[in-house]
């Protein structure tokens, strides 16, 4: 009966480790595979970047043209742009939480109004001030304008708490851009994609913005980090099974 009762719990012990090995593993191997896709997206990327900094910038008509004749949103991504459009220095978005060199700030965005669309602009990065309940005196443009930006997604990231704009003042400080929800403040549908000032425009605030934040570089180094991880993971399991293995065979051998 003893001996029945040990063997169940060594059966028991042997599927929960089976268990576990294989659910750490998977998931360090999947992490590391994850960073390395990552990795190639970026490399993708930059390459797109440096074929479009030679190209000719086109008109935001042009560039929905581009997507109706079956190019992707992410196949649009960093295009340049040449616009002329209105500015309206009444409504402007703040969008939290936008570090620049250990300070916090704000990116600040507006709407130009072509003759046949609506666009958000991000115009820059200004500093923000210790009291938060105090926000930036930003110069805001009003009028007509002619600059060249370059087409950006929006980067949907976690939003720990859902915006809600029922009682609007402007300056409108946001946590996260979202498109749909700023149309309906505007009265107007705005483009799909934001617009970023080429660095080279006088107009806006300092333009520090990196289409690429993370290289690849950096995001294989931590695919070989979960690599490493795994392995060390398996090696160190299979250690402790032949280990404790070795052990109740002695054990055993004792009670004989």
């Amino acid at each position: 009966m003893i001996e029945e009762h040990k063997k169940r719990y060594f059966t028991k012990m042997n599927v929960l480790w089976l268990v576990s090995t294989v659910l750490v593993f998977s998931a360090l191997v999947k992490l590391g595979l994850w960073q390395s896709a990552r990795a190639l997206e970026k490399e993708q990327r930059l390459a797109q970047i440096e074929k479009l900094s030679s190209q000719k910038p086109i008109s935001l008509t042009q560039v929905l043209a581009l997507v109706t004749n079956g190019k992707s949103d992410t196949d649009i991504n960093d295009y340049p742009v040449l616009i002329e459009g209105e500015f309206n220095e009444a409504e402007v978005f703040l969008l939290d939480n936008q570090v620049n060199n250990g300070r916090l700030g704000y990116r600040v965005f507006q709407v130009a109004l072509t003759n046949e669309h609506a666009v958000l602009i991000s115009l820059g990065w200004v500093q923000g001030s210790i009291n938060r309940q105090v926000l930036p005196k930003v110069t805001a443009l009003n009028g007509q304008y002619r600059f060249k930006g370059h087409i950006r997604l929006v980067d949907v990231g976690i939003l720990l708490k859902e915006q809600h704009f029922s009682a609007v003042n402007w300056p409108l400080r946001v946590q996260q851009i979202e498109l749909d929800k700023f149309s309906l403040l505007i009265n107007r549908k705005l483009l799909p994609f934001v617009v970023y000032l080429d660095k080279n425009e006088v107009i806006g605030f300092e333009k520090n913005w990196q289409p690429i934040v993370m290289p690849p570089e950096k995001h294989r180094a931590y695919a070989f980090q979960w690599f490493s991880l795994a392995l060390a993971w398996m090696l160190l399991m299979i250690w402790a099974k032949f280990s404790g293995s070795k052990k109740n065979n002695k054990d055993e051998s004792k009670a004989k």
